[in-house]
């Protein structure tokens, strides 16, 4: 099958951010953002999901990381909305409930072409390493409102943040690459009787 790939380039006054995707990949990626621990929970992204990711972003962090890190969700939606086409073929939906030592997140997709998003996932430290965990919120907004996903994250429980919050990008990961993957029974379907995945259908 061809490989489903999109090349995403987004410039503002506040930000200019690129991506290069292939859902069909080998989980390689070359993350740079400026802000090291969200680049580490987007390599943990590519890597479990299994997709090639390339996400270059030069932004306002002299202002705050806020334009950064929602405007990376932004594209990395619009990346898998292009990636993925009209849909046919996908599962669609996925789900994933993922340990990371002694934290436990949950993450539920619908690639449904509306989107929504639930955030349960409180901020315990204003920091995790350089990162403003508060922002991760705007990331996954940015995200489902442009790739026309459902997602429902939640972190159940955990000690470390570091930990919490790789357990919510990793289960976030493997609830993607299931709702992305093809089923050659269905090859020739779209997942929906409404005839239509599109954004706001």
């Amino acid at each position: 099958m061809t490989p489903r790939k999109a090349q995403v380039e987004r410039n503002t006054k506040e930000t200019r951010i690129r991506a290069d995707l292939n859902i069909d990949g080998t989980g390689q990626y070359e993350i740079r953002t400026g802000i090291r621990f969200f680049d580490h929970m987007l390599e943990s992204f590519a890597r479990h999901g299994g997709f090639d990711l390339a996400l270059s972003a030069d932004g306002d962090l002299d202002v705050d990381q806020h334009h950064t890190v929602e405007d990376c969700g932004i594209v990395l939606g619009q990346a898998f909305a292009s990636a993925l086409g009209d849909k046919t073929g996908i599962l669609r939906s996925g789900y994933f409930l993922m340990p990371m030592d002694e934290s436990l997140a949950a993450a539920a997709v619908d690639l449904s072409g509306r989107p929504a998003l639930v955030y349960q996932a409180p901020a315990r430290f204003r920091l995790v390493g350089d990162l403003q965990v508060e922002l991760l919120h705007d990331f996954f907004d940015g995200f489902v409102s442009h790739c026309g996903a459902n997602l429902h994250l939640r972190i159940l429980y955990g000690r470390s943040s570091h930990h919490r919050i790789e357990a919510l990008f990793k289960c976030w990961a493997k609830a993607m690459r299931f709702a992305c993957s093809r089923d050659a029974r269905l090859k020739d379907q779209l997942p929906s009787t409404k005839g239509v995945l599109a954004k706001g259908a």
